[in-house]
């Protein structure tokens, strides 16, 4: 019988408009993310795969349709291997005096056709191969295999802020910008091309964010108005890529950007001309000619 939840779940409450995020250790020391859901307990891995899945030993698809098109790969041999052990469970499955299919000469259709599936290889163009690099396509189920598990990334990606692990949160939203260009550069329908526009400037703005936050935590201010800026800079060529350049500024992802930069001004250190001119003024103030006279003469000899 299945262990039943109910202690669990009764253990940690689900609490509304927050994310309830936890880190737990195992019995073998090892670490794993836990989100609390309204219904239930979603468990990830900190690093890899958010899911533990090595697909054909690499950490993920995009890893594999990466080395694919860039021919460091077989991908069709691959694929070949993948369904030889899945034909070799299938057999171990059926019973001993099952009857063996009768022979046809039909034609498999192309949805059958081998190397056809999510890890299947990338489809050649009419200029290339599946391994020449920058001239294959993807197929709408490889792209939808790629977004399914980028969403795995982005969830992970959401607690991992909560908790303040900025430096994995910037590992995941890089990783699922490679993804959005990979599907945005070969995906063989334009409707799957165009889909990722939404997708990309929440990404980008989860990764200044995280970029901003890791710089506060060092007390770097102008660092993290840096990488808001380059945020801000990554959105409006978004936009005016995709040929939209009016959506910047009514943008959210941008708002929220730029809120943030605004908060940020007031942290930003004072020059040393700024302070020096500051005290004195109040050496003056308080008639402390002495020192006036010391902070003039530094005044003096610093540069324009």
């Amino acid at each position: 019988m299945d262990p039943d939840l109910t202690e669990l779940l009764e253990g940690w409450p689900y609490e509304p408009g927050r994310i309830n995020v936890r880190l737990i250790e195992r019995a073998d020391g090892e670490r794993r993310l836990q989100v609390r859901l309204d219904l239930g307990v979603l468990q990830m891995e900190l690093d890899g795969r958010p899911d533990g899945h090595r697909p054909h030993g690499f950490e993920s698809l995009l890893d594999v349709y990466e080395a694919g098109l860039n021919g460091e790969i077989d991908l069709v041999s691959l694929e070949d291997s993948e369904l030889a052990e899945a034909a070799a469970s299938e057999a171990a499955d059926e019973p001993a005096d099952a009857e063996e299919p009768a022979e046809t000469d039909q034609p498999v259709s192309e949805e059958e056709a081998p190397g056809d599936g999510p890890l299947g290889p990338p489809r050649a163009s009419e200029n290339g191969s599946p391994r020449e690099a920058g001239n294959s396509s993807l197929s709408s189920e490889q792209v939808s295999a790629l977004r399914d598990e980028a969403i795995q990334y982005y969830h992970r990606y959401l607690a991992l802020l909560a908790i303040e692990e900025f430096e994995r949160v910037i590992r995941d939203t890089t990783r699922n910008l490679r993804a959005l260009d990979m599907i945005a550069e070969h995906a063989e329908e334009e409707e799957d091309r165009l889909s990722v526009n939404p997708t990309r400037a929440h990404v980008t703005m989860m990764r200044a964010r995280a970029l901003m936050s890791l710089a506060l935590r060092e007390s770097e201010p102008k660092a993290a108005i840096a990488a808001i800026d380059e945020g801000l800079d990554a959105l409006r060529k978004h936009f005016e890529s995709t040929g939209h350049s009016d959506l910047f500024e009514r943008s959210s992802e941008v708002q929220v950007l730029q809120g943030m930069k605004k908060a940020l001004m007031p942290k930003l250190p004072v020059s040393q001309k700024a302070e020096l001119s500051r005290r004195l003024d109040d050496a003056v103030a308080s008639e402390n000619y002495r020192l006036a006279a010391i902070l003039r003469d530094e005044l003096n000899s610093m540069p324009e």
